[in-house]
């Protein structure tokens, strides 16, 4: 027999965390209205885990190393910059002090 790999209680509370969102009444931690539907399970799992529902560890460390050494593959190489060439007012101001020496 396979065990659920999430309790009753966690399946209600992502249910109605759902509604909530659906209903526009959802809000994240930051206050800001949650219209993602993804969005909205990982709330309802991360209430129902701190209600002591049985809900699998985040798998957020594994994403997150990943994330890391993908970026780090990725990243390019930073060439030398050419200098500019000097502004207009700056050539003024210096032909001004060269012609007032």
């Amino acid at each position: 027999m396979i065990m659920a790999k999430y309790s009753k209680g966690a399946s209600k509370k992502v249910e109605k965390v759902m509604h909530e969102m659906k209903e526009g009444k959802l809000k994240s931690g930051s206050g800001k209205k949650v219209t993602d539907p993804k969005q909205a399970v990982a709330i309802g799992l991360s209430e129902a885990r701190k209600e002591g529902a049985k809900v699998p560890k985040k798998a957020a460390g594994k994403k997150a190393a990943t994330k890391k050494v993908a970026s780090k593959k990725a990243a390019p190489k930073k060439t030398a910059t050419k200098k500019s060439a000097p502004k207009k007012a700056a050539v003024k101001k210096s032909a001004k002090k060269a012609a007032s020496k």
